[in-house]
């Protein structure tokens, strides 16, 4: 695997550097931050390290490019998913890129954090994140350019809403040639006009989760969500799995509406079993008919992604860095992604290596078999 990027790395330390950087965030070190990565190869101080992340001449960009194209060949199927999404990394102090008091979903409260939005393929052979970009608040970090200057941001780099980030990221899928079959994202991207409209004009296939308030063209003109699916007759629901969970099958109620002839878009209304007030929704864009099963499992993709963020931050210390530089961020997120994409190959790779456990039918009073593993 690191084969595949030491030639990313201008000089034989930095190559070095960054494989041990790289074994390090695959060990089973608790926290694996520049202190103890650096123990770990044998260092006396974590400058070695530190360097690497901020100062080396290496190319992150082209590593993150090689991620992607890692990941897309040992994990590539047509029933494939691009998912954008973004997650909080707990911070103290107000020196790092990008800081600030803003809601994270990571600990479910306004928290001193930064935001990255990343963008995770997921597919029956597993799932892993191929792209990342850092959000900087408008106010508190763009609008202040000695603040950026500070972080090591440059003037080039201005304001972008999440939205933004997500299109930007499939933009670079696109122009290296990947074919994006689906994209799904929640309320917060799908709720974006902008995003939407670049998405149809790219024939890229989505299935977005929209608020209520939703505004849906139909013959009689627009009309809400929830207003719509309360239209819908009881005949009108099918109970589908969106996918397996810890407990089993995910199964909710589902209601596709079809506004009419002409009309690209389609509603899709998700429904709680044990809460009939519970309800989600979704706008749907394919350049063909598609079966409600498919929209269906297309949406229900997207709750692999924080299982992605949660194994990327256990496995392989995507959030345990400490830096606080703009180009140090993206380099440790993109070294933690690499490290996370080798785990999921290699799964795969063993689910197709090893066949699965074959049982006989035992001998009439001998116990029955115990499958261990």
């Amino acid at each position: 695997m690191f084969a595949l990027v030491a030639g990313r790395f201008a000089q034989a330390d930095s190559r070095a550097r960054a494989q041990k950087y790289l074994l390090g965030l695959l060990s089973g070190v608790e926290r694996k931050n520049s202190w103890s990565l650096a123990e770990l190869a044998g260092d006396s101080s974590p400058d070695g390290m530190q360097r690497l992340l901020n100062f080396y001449r290496w190319d992150a960009e082209a590593v993150r490019d090689d991620v992607r194209g890692y990941v897309l060949a040992h994990l590539d199927d047509p029933s494939g998913v691009f998912v954008g999404d973004e997650t909080g990394f707990i911070k103290k102090g107000t020196k790092s890129a990008g800081v600030q008091r803003q809601y994270t979903g990571t600990s479910g409260k306004i928290d001193n954090c930064q935001v990255g939005v990343f963008l995770t393929y997921v597919s029956r052979h597993g799932r892993a994140l191929i792209d990342r970009e850092l959000y900087l608040p408008q106010k508190s970090w763009c609008a202040d350019r000695e603040r950026c200057h500070e972080a090591g941001i440059g003037d080039e780099v201005e304001f972008a809403t999440k939205p933004e980030l997500a299109r930007r990221m499939l933009a670079r899928l696109l122009e290296a040639g990947v074919t994006v079959g689906w994209f799904t994202a929640d309320e917060l991207y799908g709720d974006n006009p902008a995003l939407r409209d670049w998405l149809a004009e790219q024939a890229v296939n989505y299935v977005l989760a929209v608020s209520c308030d939703y505004q849906v063209t139909t013959p009689t003109g627009p009309a809400r969500a929830d207003v719509l699916a309360g239209r819908a007759p009881a005949r009108g629901w099918q109970r589908l799995s969106a996918g397996r969970g810890s407990k089993g099958h995910r199964l909710y109620d589902w209601l596709l509406i079809d506004p009419g002839p002409g009309e690209r878009h389609q509603l899709l209304v998700r429904r709680s079993i044990s809460d009939p007030t519970d309800l989600a929704y979704y706008v749907c864009h394919t350049a063909g008919p598609v079966p409600l099963a498919e929209l269906v499992r297309v949406a229900g993709s997207r709750w692999a992604v924080e299982e992605t963020f949660q194994f990327a931050k256990n496995e392989t210390g995507l959030d345990h860095y400490q830096v606080r530089k703009y180009i140090a961020w993206y380099r440790h997120i993109t070294l933690a992604m690499l490290a996370a994409a080798f785990l999921a190959v290699t799964a795969h790779t063993e689910r197709i290596r090893t066949p699965p456990p074959r049982y006989r039918t035992p001998e009439k009073g001998a116990p029955e078999p115990i499958l261990i593993g």
